[in-house]
């Protein structure tokens, strides 16, 4: 009995065992028919998106072929030289000059411890030196050649050749950067300083035919105008604010200077005991400056301070008369001010003015009286001048001015002797001038030159008449203010 029972439980567990097992094959295939039918959604859902995303994804590839198929005849085909083709400008400028006095004596006339040659050509170290307007009747001055280009999105490329009668030389060739951020911008190559306002400005932005008397007796004709590296900083103000450092090459004609001095070419032989005036390690020429500018209603106001030091190699020992050197050190100070009023777009009244000072230490070398002995005394020159000028424009045809300068300190001590250079050394001057267009210009221009004197010493008066044509043509860039 016992046996039957378990029989029968057993048998009953089976039948159990075996429902549930159904009931399990049901659900799972149950299940699986769901998966079936969700996965043939998926596929019908990825092939509609492939659909709709063949235009998108053909014309991606068709950009990608024409961008390859465009690099590979960019390589092979000719070179697209009007894509590269720098912007490029001719400047001409041309005198008619009368003068009160004959061209031979202009040669012999100096601001006396300051500068010589400055209105008439001279020879010195062998070459020929003419400033502008040099003589008088007809002056071929110059042709300004300019090219420039962005190279790419780093930098820019600027070059000016000057063409004269007498030669051909690179004014300035430079790069500038054009992305380091920052507000900062490096510049390398020959360029002219930023040093005070003018100095920056080629011959054809000047107000008047003739560079100011300080700076063509401190500086000469070309003014800092130099092989070097300049960097500038911008400040992040409502009102401009510029700071600027250059390291210069320092090869001034006038003032600054490194190579060494050869008292020989003076045809002196007892140089027993004098100092050779050995060069001096490039660069040797440092320039720092701050400019700021603000405007007050209609009227901008433009200012700035320079500072300028370097070593000073002036050999002059190869001139025909009174052969001479300095050696020593030098510094420069400016303080330039420009004040511009507009009245309407073309109309404006401007006062510009800068003064520079100089201090330059060393010694002296020069011929005796009689002329067959070398003396170096120490000197010392304690130099400053201004000049301010005062122009007005009517219309965008007619513009006149007037400039007054003047070499006001004039201390040349020698071992400890002031020389008693004389100073109050002015020049005043007056033009109208008369643009047909922004690209030509006509300039008369009259000037009471009272800062040259002679060899002995006597003061000359100088009255000049100058009429300037100034003409350009080409893509030339806008001019500072």
């Amino acid at each position: 009995m016992k046996k039957l029972i378990y029989i029968s439980m057993v048998a009953s567990s089976l039948l159990v065992a075996d429902s549930d097992m159904e009931l399990l094959q049901k659900q799972m295939n149950e299940q699986q028919a769901v998966i079936q039918k969700l996965l043939g959604k998926i596929e019908k859902l990825e092939q509609t998106s492939t659909q709709k995303d063949a235009p998108k994804k053909a014309l991606v590839q068709e950009k990608k072929d024409t961008r390859e198929y465009k690099h590979y005849s960019n390589r092979t085909k000719t070179f697209g030289q009007a894509a590269y083709l720098p912007d490029i400008s001719v400047v001409g400028d041309m005198s008619y000059v009368s003068r009160d006095r004959k061209d031979g004596e202009l040669q012999h006339l100096e601001v006396p411890g300051v500068a010589h040659g400055l209105l008439a050509s001279h020879n010195h170290d062998g070459d020929s030196h003419s400033p502008y307007n040099a003589k008088n009747g007809f002056n071929l001055n110059y042709a300004e050649l300019g090219l420039s280009k962005s190279v790419d999105p780093f930098f820019s490329f600027n070059s000016i050749f000057h063409f004269s009668e007498s030669g051909v030389e690179i004014e300035e060739l430079y790069f500038t950067t054009t992305a380091l951020g920052y507000n900062t911008r490096v510049k390398g190559g020959k360029f002219n300083s930023d040093f005070g306002y003018l100095n920056s400005k080629h011959h054809h932005a000047w107000s008047f035919a003739d560079m100011p008397l300080v700076y063509e007796s401190f500086l000469g004709m070309h003014g800092i105008n130099e092989k070097g590296l300049q960097l500038q900083w911008t400040a992040p103000t409502s009102n401009y604010l510029m700071f600027g450092l250059e390291a210069l090459q320092g090869e001034n004609e006038q003032m600054f200077g490194n190579s060494e001095i050869h008292l020989e070419d003076m045809n002196i032989t007892a140089l027993e005991g004098i100092d050779p005036a050995p060069a001096k390690k490039a660069p040797s020429l440092f320039i720092g400056y701050i400019k700021s500018s603000f405007d007050i209603g209609d009227t901008t106001v433009l200012g700035g301070v320079s500072y300028a030091k370097g070593s000073s190699r002036i050999d002059h020992t190869g001139d025909e008369e009174g052969p001479h050197a300095f050696s020593g050190d030098s510094e420069l100070y400016g303080i330039d001010l420009k004040v511009k009023h507009y009245f309407d777009s073309y109309s404006s009244l401007e006062w510009q003015s800068e003064i520079l000072s100089r201090k330059m230490e060393g010694t002296q070398y020069a011929l005796n009286t009689a002329g067959d002995a070398l003396v170096s005394p120490s000197m010392t020159k304690k130099q400053s001048g201004l000049y301010s000028e005062l122009l007005y424009a009517p219309n965008k045809s007619w513009r006149m001015g007037a400039r007054i300068d003047s070499i006001f300190k004039n201390d040349v001590i020698a071992n400890g002797v002031n020389q008693d250079k004389p100073d109050n050394l002015n020049k005043y001057s007056a033009m109208v001038e008369y643009y047909t267009s922004e690209f030509a210009r006509l300039r008369l221009q009259y000037n009471h030159n009272k800062a040259l004197y002679n060899e002995d010493g006597q003061r000359n008066d100088i009255n000049s008449i100058i009429l300037q044509a100034n003409f350009a043509i080409g893509a030339h860039g806008a001019h500072s203010f």
